[in-house]
């Protein structure tokens, strides 16, 4: 009898002593938060430059990690520049060339317009690597239920399937797209309080339930895209801003940045702060109409100039790496799944190629990034090649610039180095031989003339470009 009971108590301590293994084996792999805001501008962020709003959140990322200057999306506009994201790879490799619209092309059936099925996201990676994958707000990869979250990794999703929508209740009858959906069931429209808050409140349900396991969030807020709807509690602050829609949108982005302070917060309360490994990035340039500002970067949201495609985009994760670094390396938010997989050690997925890099030693010299970028969405097209920058519209001039001398493109060099644009034109027509045509057009019908016109040198100030969404 004594023997049995010493027994079971050593059987038992075997046993704590197993599950304490196992937890600090959970513990040691990091979690991983990538965090996306919509439509924010480039001047917009205090880390970046922005004088008119307060982020210190999003400042505080980039004093405790590394801030990256030479980031871009891999489309100037939202659905194809998330795909590159959400799959490390050229959006373009398999037809996902404009935003979501109802105007497929030959060969695409109306209701396979979405990320391609085939193609693994990066909760598919994380899963397979055995994370729980959560993910939380704008979705925008298409609209069938072959494409929801649930059915691309995702353990958990809370959020809406398409491109926008009110921070607020929507009164009546709500489009279905636009539902706030609560892994597969309506949430309530009169439980919103605004739709930030509400996005955050969520995450920070899902860090403390899985705080004894590793997981992976994917928190896409829809902030700072329209509509344009301050809090109601914060819009006073901006009183002295003199254009409203500018003020408004101050209030948003500022609310933002202080939800973002509450999930590090909670990060904190649960101990896992120091071993999260946190992207933060904004998705494209800043939007035509909702008040943001880019600086001193020419173009906005759809152009392949800076300002359509250059992003803030910041990598913090105290355990492993530096405090306020700042990064000039060429880097993509492609970069986003490859170096989550790098973080976790984990293993790919058989046959599934990635364009992306990993940033973990992006910090150790300039040359840790790409060589050559490369965009298109119909008939705009660029190439980044170290310093240089070309942009090739159509019939419209070919477009030289040497960003290192000339950030704001002003002054286009084509005929003054010929040998550099053939050589960029050949990697571009290289590039183009792997992708694939877009299975669908882009919503806007006058899209191509846009195109032309927005890249025009003579298309010069916001007026002007705004006339060309």
């Amino acid at each position: 009898m004594i023997y049995r009971i010493t027994f079971y108590r050593i059987l038992t301590l075997l046993s704590v002593l197993s599950l304490v293994e196992i937890s600090v084996f959970a513990q040691q792999r990091p979690n991983v938060i990538v965090i996306l805001s919509d439509d924010g501008g480039y001047d917009d962020f205090g880390c970046y430059g922005g004088k008119e709003v307060h982020t210190p959140h999003i400042d505080e990322l980039a004093k405790q990690g590394i801030r990256f200057q030479c980031a871009y999306a891999s489309a100037s506009v939202c659905a194809p520049s998330r795909a590159g994201l959400l799959t490390g790879r050229y959006q373009q490799r398999f037809g996902f060339e404009h935003n979501i619209s109802k105007r497929p092309t030959n060969g695409t059936a109306l209701e396979d317009i979405g990320m391609d099925t085939s193609v693994a996201t990066i909760a598919d990676f994380m899963k397979y690597n055995g994370y729980k994958t959560v993910g939380i707000g704008k979705w925008h990869q298409g609209d069938g239920p072959q494409f929801h979250p649930l059915k691309r990794g995702f353990d958990h999703f809370f959020g809406f399937i398409g491109g926008d929508r009110s921070y607020f209740p929507i009164p009546g009858k709500v489009k279905p797209t636009q539902m706030l959906v609560d892994d597969g069931r309506i949430f309530p429209e009169d439980s919103i309080r605004y739709l930030t808050e509400t996005l955050t409140d969520k995450a920070i349900s899902y860090v403390h339930r899985y705080r004894q396991q590793p997981f992976f969030m994917y928190l896409a807020f829809n902030a700072i895209h329209t509509p344009v709807e301050a809090p109601l509690t914060q819009n006073s602050k901006y009183n002295h801003i003199a254009d409203p829609l500018r003020r408004a949108y101050l209030a948003m982005l500022e609310n933002m940045d202080s939800n973002i302070g509450r999930l590090i917060e909670q990060l904190k309360s649960d101990g896992l702060y120091e071993n999260t490994l946190i992207i933060f990035m904004n998705d494209n340039g800043a939007a035509t109409n909702n008040g943001a500002d880019n600086g001193q970067l020419r173009g906005l949201k759809g152009s392949k100039w800076e300002g359509g495609i250059r992003v803030p985009m910041i990598m913090q994760w105290p355990a492993k790496l530096p405090k306020g670094k700042v990064v000039n390396a060429m880097v993509s938010g492609m970069d986003i799944l490859p170096t989550s997989m790098d973080a976790i050690q984990g293993k790919n997925i058989p046959g599934q190629a990635i364009d992306g890099l990993s940033l973990l030693s992006s910090y150790k010299a300039a040359k840790n990034g790409h060589e050559y970028l490369f965009w298109r969405r119909g008939v705009a097209k660029a190439v980044r090649h170290a310093e240089w920058k070309l942009i090739v519209v159509k019939d419209d001039p070919i477009l030289l610039f040497n960003l290192k001398n000339d950030l704001k493109e002003q002054h286009n060099l084509a005929e003054k180095y010929p040998d550099n644009v053939k050589e960029m034109l050949g990697q571009l027509a290289e590039w183009e031989k792997k992708m694939a045509a877009p299975k669908w057009l882009s919503g806007v019908l006058d899209n191509d003339q846009n195109q032309m016109m927005k890249h025009r040198m003579d298309v010069i100030g916001r007026a002007a470009e705004k006339k060309y969404p």
